[in-house]
């Protein structure tokens, strides 16, 4: 009876490796839900082609990163994580991943620019980008034939669309910096500065200075002329369109669903005058797998093909990173060029860890300016100063 329990004690112990440590001569990955069904799928064929098992544990998205730390700094985890950029800086300067080194020069041509960006620290890129969030400007094409295609000709439209309870544009930006991240940085705001080598300078914020500052004031003139209703948040601007009683909203492509579900004509164009920020969704190589050179030969023979990255778009819509990949897409979703096109014109989510200094202080400024409490200028300069006091700790 002792043996046997013992025995069960062993077997366990190796079944909770095989989830968590990655063993010679089989890829283990952990992915979220939404991706690691088509994962096991391409696992499977990729085993099939090359004999090369293919392990994928599902994990919450929000578990992934800080269990990957953990398990990455005992020397164990997985080979491959499918995660964020913004995951990047804190990961790459701790030295848990690999670069990414087998993307050719016409390769690269094939990935949107801010993809790659989004995934670059210090110099080197160090995830495979697939997926792309970004917001962009929808339309319902029974009130809009031609979009709007700067920042006064969107006020000017959506004010004239205005009244009775219907809206000209339904804009969720009030405690939200990542919806006012379009006008504050296309009138010329900016969270970080570069240094000459193109990283990220921590220390040259800018969100204070008189871009930003007309950007704020652009948003804030939004609410003072009625356009958008004080405190409307992103799921009051959502039901307004996808009800009807909006003309024009501003939202990511994750929104489409919703929209196809309620029945809207609808089409999409980059927000006019707008820089928004790009979340990119991409594959990761553990530094500490035992496996780095089949890690790199699925990823460079399997994943970053057009086939496969389009099965994954198929699994998991964003905005494909490659443009055969989108191209292909847009004959089953014409809605994606829109997005596509707004890429030309994006900054990635700062990859740094001092990132996660600048949300809360940004979201008060915004807050503040809107409701009429401070100006944009007093509040966005409170909110630099915040953040370089939180960035100095």
């Amino acid at each position: 009876m002792k043996r046997l329990v013992v025995l069960t004690i062993v077997i366990l112990a190796l079944l909770t490796m095989s989830v968590f440590a990655a063993t010679p001569g089989q890829l283990l990955i952990w992915a979220d839900s939404t991706r690691a069904p088509i994962l096991t799928q391409l696992g499977n064929e990729f085993q099939a082609v090359y004999g090369i098992p293919v392990k994928v544990v599902e994990m919450n998205f929000g578990d992934i990163r800080t269990k990957f730390i953990t398990a990455a700094a005992a020397n164990e985890g997985p080979d491959i994580i499918v995660g964020a950029n913004d995951w990047v800086g804190e990961l790459a300067a701790d030295g848990l991943l690999t670069p990414i080194t087998f993307l050719s020069s016409d390769q690269l041509k094939q990935f949107a620019p801010s993809s790659l960006q989004a995934f670059s620290y210090g110099g080197k890129l160090y995830g495979l980008p697939y997926g792309i969030d970004v917001l962009g400007l929808f339309y319902n094409k029974d009130y809009v034939t031609n979009p709007p295609t700067t920042p006064d000709q969107l006020f000017t439209m959506a004010q004239q669309m205005t009244a009775g309870g219907f809206y000209g544009l339904a804009y969720g930006v009030y405690g939200n910096p990542y919806f006012s991240a379009p006008f504050i940085q296309g009138f010329g705001g900016y969270v970080f500065g570069t240094n000459p080598d193109g990283s990220l300078n921590p220390n040259d914020i800018g969100l204070a200075n008189s871009g930003a500052v007309a950007g704020l004031n652009y948003i804030v003139k939004l609410f003072t002329s009625g356009i958008i209703p004080q405190g409307e948040d992103n799921n009051t601007a959502d039901n307004l369109f996808t009800s009807g009683k909006a003309a024009m909203l501003i939202d990511g492509e994750w929104e489409v669903p919703a929209i196809q579900q309620a029945g809207i004509n609808f089409g999409v164009a980059p927000i006019p005058g707008g820089k928004p920020f790009v979340g990119v969704q991409g594959f990761m190589i553990s530094s500490k797998s035992p496996n780095q050179i089949q890690a790199m030969e699925f990823m460079s023979d399997y994943i970053n093909t057009p086939d496969t990255m389009y099965k994954i778009w198929q699994a998991d819509p964003r905005i494909p990173a490659r443009y055969d990949v989108a191209a292909k897409a847009e004959a089953v979703a014409p809605w994606l060029k829109g997005f596509v096109d707004a890429l030309s014109n994006t900054t990635p989510m700062p990859n740094i860890p001092q990132m996660a200094s600048v949300w809360n202080a940004w979201t008060n400024a915004i807050n503040l300016a809107v409701s009429g409490k401070e100006s944009s200028q007093a509040a966005l300069t409170t909110a630099v100063q915040q953040i370089q006091q939180a960035i100095s700790k």
